[in-house]
């Protein structure tokens, strides 16, 4: 019989990608289209290839071994350095479901009144119990249908009357202020749009779908299809982290045209995003950008939550994976579980959601360059990788985004 693929699939690219763009993501690009209004359309354009490097090399990682990302770090660093990695990130990731499950809350008592906090508490059970009790496949089918959310910010801003002339100049004609709050802009953007959950989760996923269709090996075991594989990786990644940057693009216009231009600046979070459109956009957009805040949420938080849960069994040797039952995996869902409740529990605390993003940014930031850096000797490592290291391309790109990663941080704790 022949072989099963994984080709022509979109799956663990799109659905990473459409994650990117989750409540915590759009607060940032709300607050960068009314803050700065078209300057910064051009950071779009600019993070795509570098946003799509490093996921690639993530995919590859995965596709290749047949093991997460931890595990081949594993394999050339020293194991308490990755323990200290991971953990923060799901220190990072636990802070950010919060914000995002809160950010949920915050929007459904936007659309129908009611208390924020019992909606978030509800929002953040059931994305648990989804996780938890759904098989894989069936799962992953539901984050598919998910990534559809996103295209409410596409359809929020044909609402509006938009200075096309003006959107296509400030997208290909980069406008730099070298002011701080502009530098910081760019450092923010950068670190919603790469973030380290995001690798640890699509190598995973590619992990995942072998794990599903037994008569595919990790590459180091079958090389025949080596070649469609990496085609599809390629497809899959380039087409979601396309989407997600065109989603971000159009949440900065939409917020460009009827925020910055009316004068109103200052935006906190996706709710104030949603509240302030109502006024200028009518109701018709504001019920979308609201829509579009609990849709990419209930995509989000499942990724954060199984990012952390990939990463801490990799890393202690547990067993894991979405394709297991409960049983089987106690050490892994229970990650799942103690982030999501703990991000339940965030919404009822007095800790300010802006801080707690904030220190979720530095933490991220920290720990994004590290893991970068290891990255790219994992895939260069033929040890690892057998004969499926990074072909050039690659290997300069993935140098490239590492390099502009770490100039990133420097910039975030300089300024």
């Amino acid at each position: 019989m022949p072989k099963k693929s994984t080709d022509k699939k979109l799956g663990p690219g799109l659905i990473t990608g459409a994650a990117d763009d989750d409540p915590s993501g759009i607060a940032t690009y709300s607050q960068t289209g009314a803050q700065f209004g078209f300057s910064m359309l051009w950071l779009m354009l600019f993070t795509y290839p570098l946003m799509a490097t490093i996921q690639i090399i993530s995919a590859r990682i995965g596709r290749v071994t047949g093991q997460g990302i931890a595990c081949g770090m594993k394999k050339l660093y020293p194991g308490w350095l990755i323990k200290i990695l991971v953990l923060l990130l799901l220190i990072a990731n636990t802070i950010n479901i919060g914000a995002d499950i809160a950010a949920m809350g915050d929007a459904l008592k936007l659309l129908i009144g009611g208390k924020a906090h019992l909606y978030a508490m509800g929002f953040g059970i059931t994305t648990l119990i989804l996780q938890v009790f759904i098989p894989y496949q069936k799962y992953v089918l539901v984050l598919k249908w998910l990534t559809l959310a996103l295209l409410t910010y596409v359809a929020s801003v044909f609402t509006l009357n938009i200075p096309w002339g003006t959107v296509i100049y400030s997208t290909l004609i980069p406008d730099i202020t070298w002011s701080n709050e502009y530098i910081t802009t760019i450092v923010a953007v950068l670190g919603t749009t790469i973030s380290p959950y995001m690798f640890f989760w699509q190598s995973a996923q590619e992990t995942e779908e072998m794990k599903t269709s037994p008569a595919i090996k990790p590459l180091t075991q079958d090389a025949s299809d080596a070649d469609s594989s990496f085609k599809r990786i390629n497809i899959d990644t380039y087409v979601g982290m396309g989407f997600s940057n065109l989603i971000a693009f159009f949440i900065i216009l939409t917020t460009a045209i009827a925020l910055h231009q009316h004068g109103i600046t200052n935006i906190e979070t996706s709710a104030d995003a949603a509240s302030a459109l109502k006024p200028i956009a009518g109701e018709f957009a504001f019920w979308l950008f609201a829509m579009g805040i609990i849709g990419t949420g209930l995509l989000a938080v499942p990724v954060l939550a199984g990012a952390s849960a990939y990463a801490i069994a990799d890393t202690f040797e547990w067993p894991g994976g979405l394709d297991l039952n409960l049983v089987k995996a106690q050490g892994f869902y229970s990650i799942i579980a103690i982030s999501i409740l703990i991000g339940i529990g965030l919404c009822f605390s007095n800790i300010n959601p802006l801080k707690a993003l904030y220190w979720s940014a530095v933490i991220n930031g920290v720990i994004s360059v590290p893991i970068m850096l290891m990255m790219m000797f994992v895939v260069t490592n033929k040890k690892v990788m057998g004969g499926f290291t990074l072909p050039p391309y690659l290997k300069i790109m993935g140098w490239v985004t590492t390099i502009t990663m770490a100039l990133a941080v420097i910039l975030m704790f300089c300024l």
